[in-house]
């Protein structure tokens, strides 16, 4: 990916405009004819100060880096959130190719995995995922609930794969869609990250092969860093269940996410979970997984 990082930036900087209107950033139409779904190049490099020349080279993937400044101004004209302005740095001032960052191996914590236990004993499902979303480590509840990734070779853990390969994740998920394209927008972040990981190269093209809804939400090169949410499940055992969810980064390793679930207090769902847990001790025992 380092070597089409040209392409990214012009493509992320394509797609961003296009979602934009003139009435959403304060412009006003000088026509009602117009051939782009978004925002005109011209009227983008107005709005950030810069030269619709220098704009276009950008966006057509003519100059491969840009000032920080200059992004900065990109940002602000496109209105990105955090995740996309990072982003959009890392694709517009890609490292020296003798100074890009090796990838350390993934490896959690034992102070991790015993938090992972504990959150067993509060009726917590918790897991941590790795770069390129890797399930690297999962309490037994969280196992229960989701998938007991324990059980795959250790390459197939992974949790772009369980969403778009494994047909369980369509049921779980009471809005699969959103959660699919949450998980593309996650990968794609890494991939601004992590632009030469080749095990992310090829599991982006595993997925765009076997899955064309993957194949159309990563064009749309949408970026998102998770941080607190709710997601809902419709589980085969005990049924609609809503957690709340944060999303941490453990020993402030920014390689690693550990997601830790709840839920409210006397609903509904706690109940759902407490049963989850009660069935899953009875029927199996083990420790959290770890890599």
């Amino acid at each position: 990916m380092g070597d089409r990082n040209g392409s990214e930036l012009a493509d992320f900087l394509s797609a961003r405009r296009a979602r934009l209107t003139p009435d959403s950033v304060g412009l006003h139409r000088v026509d009602a004819r117009r051939r782009v779904p978004g925002l005109r190049r011209e009227e983008l490099a107005q709005l950030a100060g810069v030269s619709v020349d220098y704009y276009t080279r950008l966006e057509q993937g003519r100059s491969r880096s840009a000032s920080a400044d200059v992004l900065d101004a990109l940002a602000t004209a496109l209105r990105l959130n955090d995740a996309e302005r990072q982003h959009l740095h890392r694709l517009g001032r890609p490292q020296p190719a003798q100074r890009k960052r090796r990838p350390r191996p993934q490896r959690v914590d034992p102070a991790t995995l015993r938090l992972l236990d504990l959150m067993d004993q509060v009726c917590s499902p918790a897991f941590v995922l790795g770069r390129r979303l890797d399930v690297l480590a999962h309490n037994r509840l969280a196992g229960a609930l989701i998938a007991e990734f324990r059980e795959l070779a250790a390459p197939q853990r992974n949790q772009a794969r369980f969403v778009f390969l494994d047909p369980h994740a369509r049921e779980l998920y009471a809005d699969w869609a959103q959660v699919a394209a949450d998980t593309v927008a996650m990968l794609r972040f890494d991939a601004g990250r992590y632009p030469d990981d080749e095990k992310l190269s090829t599991l982006v093209g595993e997925l765009s092969i076997h899955s064309g809804e993957f194949r159309k939400w990563w064009s749309g090169h949408d970026v998102q860093r998770r941080t607190t949410g709710t997601k809902a499940y419709h589980h085969p055992l005990v049924g609609d269940l809503t957690v709340q969810y944060q999303a941490l980064n453990p020993a402030g390793d920014p390689d690693q996410i550990l997601f830790v679930y709840t839920t409210e207090p006397g609903s509904a769902s706690e109940t759902a979970l407490r049963l989850l847990a009660n069935w899953h001790d009875r029927d199996q025992h083990g420790a959290p997984v770890g890599t």
